[in-house]
């Protein structure tokens, strides 16, 4: 499996992603500079997590009109698999890859702890190795977290199988107790209508490896080696 990872000025995750991708494929993903216009043959395209452009005008605003990002858009037309992190959900909804927006926190300050997620969508590419259902452990870290998007949105989210992730308790049920930011409906993840393109503001990567405190993560990319090899 070939994979990239976009690299914007203010990431802070995208060695992260290298680290865990390179693990998990046994190849080294190429680094691409924002500011570039084309990408090498790929199977997936991961924009990581971080602060791109210091978070400036709006979160991923800015970083949506980079040059890189006609082709990242170009690939996703044609099938390529995307995946977003935090950061890159955020892009991705400001490029219009993915529907709604990210708004700032509820509680309005930046949150930075473990949370739990519910698995809610079945996926070939992102969630194979994950059960439906399931509850896991992965960290968050984010001030603008906050998903919302129209009624007929998420209706259609619901109906379509589209909503990914919602965040839950330890003991998996979905309540307001469990939202850290006060995302509508608990939502923490979201794939396009193909499937093949994923934001979630939770960062599987930092939960990769046990020396990070926690492996939950780790089926992610271990479903993404699956289909794309």
């Amino acid at each position: 499996m070939k994979s990239a990872v976009i690299v914007f000025p203010g990431s802070n995750c995208d060695r992260d992603v290298a680290v865990a991708l390179h693990d998990a494929t046994g190849k080294t993903p190429a680094m691409v500079w924002h500011r570039d216009t084309d990408l090498p043959e790929t199977d997936l395209i991961v924009l990581p997590g971080g602060f791109s452009y210091g978070d400036y005008l709006r979160c991923g605003a800015m970083a949506a009109h980079s040059p890189i990002l006609r082709a990242v858009k170009a690939r996703a037309d044609k099938g390529v698999a995307v995946l977003g992190i935090c950061n890159g959900f955020q892009i991705l909804t400001e490029t219009g890859l993915l529907p709604g927006a990210l708004l700032p926190n509820k509680n309005l300050r930046f949150i930075c702890r473990d949370v739990h997620l519910k698995v809610e969508g079945e996926n070939a590419s992102f969630t194979a190795k994950y059960r439906k259902g399931q509850t896991v452990r992965i960290p968050i870290a984010h001030r603008d977290g906050n998903y919302f998007a129209d009624h007929a949105t998420l209706d259609a989210l619901e109906g379509e199988g589209r909503i990914a992730f919602r965040y839950c308790g330890h003991d998996g049920r979905v309540n307001e107790t469990a939202n850290p930011n006060g995302s509508i409906r608990n939502i923490a993840g979201i794939f396009n209508k193909r499937g093949n393109v994923l934001g979630l503001m939770p960062h599987p990567e930092r939960a990769y490896d046990p020396a990070t405190g926690g492996t939950d993560g780790r089926a992610m990319f271990e479903s993404l080696i699956g289909p794309l090899n």
